[in-house]
């Protein structure tokens, strides 16, 4: 599918947006943590092929947007990439579809701009505290502010760095069928390695929001009241091999909202890319 690329600055930098035609709602795509707006790249033409018009981007500091030292990386200024988006392109409605730690940024624009949001779609994200949730060793080794000299040591030495990266991969891959652990490998792994190997780096954006992550869930905890009583739909799209963001942190977030629905997918921890045209399926069929 065709897509118009736009720069869009949102105060300090500028963008990376892709913005794929179609009607209705925009499904505006929030990637996480290591990664970028090319997590979609499977998912997002699907939904446009289905007639949906689609908006991908990266956030400030990761992929093909502006990097920079004097910048400030942060949960808030992520949702503050989401507000110029939805401004810029003029988009009266929007349902925000989070991945990972894209999780707080759709949920908190939700809160704020509730006129703005027609719903709400999550994949394997996370939010407040939940009593099943486990981080990825690599994002609890740099949440962990004690240890910050180490992890900044970690993030300017290649080969550390590229040590810590395929451990993951490692236990990412695990509970993958065999053909959804060869596609991480050659669809998923260049996207994380290319994130962090460019020049400038994506390392010292996910470094410094990584940073604030157990900051930001007690936020989110003192949100959870709120939050209970936004009328909005919620959909909630899960990859159910995921061995951190499991499904007991699906099901205790859809207790915490008043219109949520459930549905798990043969999938790990990324279902858009291990089942991209099942997770559509899913999602078409709620609206």
């Amino acid at each position: 599918m065709e897509y118009q690329e736009h720069r869009i600055n949102q105060g300090q930098g500028n963008l990376l947006v892709r913005d794929y035609p179609g009607a209705g709602p925009a499904y505006v795509a929030l990637h996480g943590f290591p990664d970028n707006l090319h997590i979609f790249d499977e998912w997002a033409p699907l939904m446009a092929r289905a007639g949906r018009r689609v908006v991908t981007f990266d956030f400030l500091g990761f992929g093909g947007s502006d990097k920079s030292p004097q910048f400030t990386y942060s949960f808030e200024q992520q949702l503050t990439d989401l507000e110029a988006v939805v401004d810029v392109l003029n988009l009266e409605q929007i349902v925000p579809v989070a991945h990972d730690a894209g999780g707080p940024t759709a949920i908190n624009f939700a809160l704020k701009h509730p006129e703005r949001t027609s719903s709400v779609c999550l994949f394997n994200c996370f939010y407040g505290t939940a009593p099943s949730l486990r981080l990825p060793e690599f994002i609890e080794l740099f949440a962990t502010t004690s240890l910050a000299a180490m992890t900044r040591a970690m993030v300017t030495d290649p080969k550390e760095f590229a040590w810590i990266l395929n451990f993951q991969r490692g236990q990412f891959k695990t509970g993958l069928s065999e053909l959804q652990a060869k596609h991480y490998e050659e669809f998923l792994a260049p996207i994380i390695d290319g994130n962090f190997r460019q020049t400038p780096s994506a390392g010292l954006a996910f470094a410094r929001v990584t940073g604030e992550l157990f900051d930001e869930v007690h936020r989110n905890d003192a949100r959870l009241p709120s939050l209970k009583r936004l009328d909005i739909p919620f959909q909630l799209v899960w990859g159910e091999t995921d061995p951190y963001l499991n499904t007991g942190v699906a099901q205790d977030l859809v207790a915490k909202l008043a219109n949520a629905t459930l549905v798990t997918l043969p999938a790990g921890h990324w279902p858009q890319i291990d089942a991209p045209e099942d997770v559509v399926k899913a999602m078409l069929a709620a609206r």
